[in-house]
């Protein structure tokens, strides 16, 4: 079952007490991961995140609005369902802040699946 996800009045939704997610959002020190920040316009940023994803095994583009994205990424074996989200901030400059939440839609612990995902994902836009 699909959580209920998105950016309401401009925040993502927190994580839940469990250790399978990170947010950008997050003040919690355990789910808190730096948002992505680069030197192009949202829709610049957009593109380049969704070139990133293409690339990814098993993820499905679920929604695209327009400084949203929500994709589902299915593990290798088992197929537990992740839920990633990219909330493109427009900074009036010359940088886009993309605050990023993933999440296992189950279990209590992810082996930090979710937050090295991101860490790889920001590799790739700045490279």
């Amino acid at each position: 079952m699909v959580p209920d996800l998105g950016v309401e009045n401009g925040q993502l939704k927190k994580c839940p007490a469990t250790l399978n997610c990170v947010n950008s959002q997050s003040t919690d020190k355990r789910h808190s991961i730096d948002p992505i920040i680069v030197s192009s316009t949202i829709d610049e940023a957009k593109n380049d995140i969704l070139k990133i994803l293409n690339e990814l095994m098993d993820c499905e583009i679920n929604e695209i609005k327009d400084a949203y994205i929500r994709v589902e990424i299915s593990s290798n074996i088992f197929r537990f369902v992740d839920d990633v989200e990219f909330y493109f901030q427009d900074m009036n400059t010359t940088e886009t802040v993309i605050h990023v939440r993933s999440a296992a839609r189950s279990g209590v612990f992810d082996f930090g699946v979710n937050r090295k995902r991101i860490e790889r994902i920001r590799k790739k836009l700045n490279e």
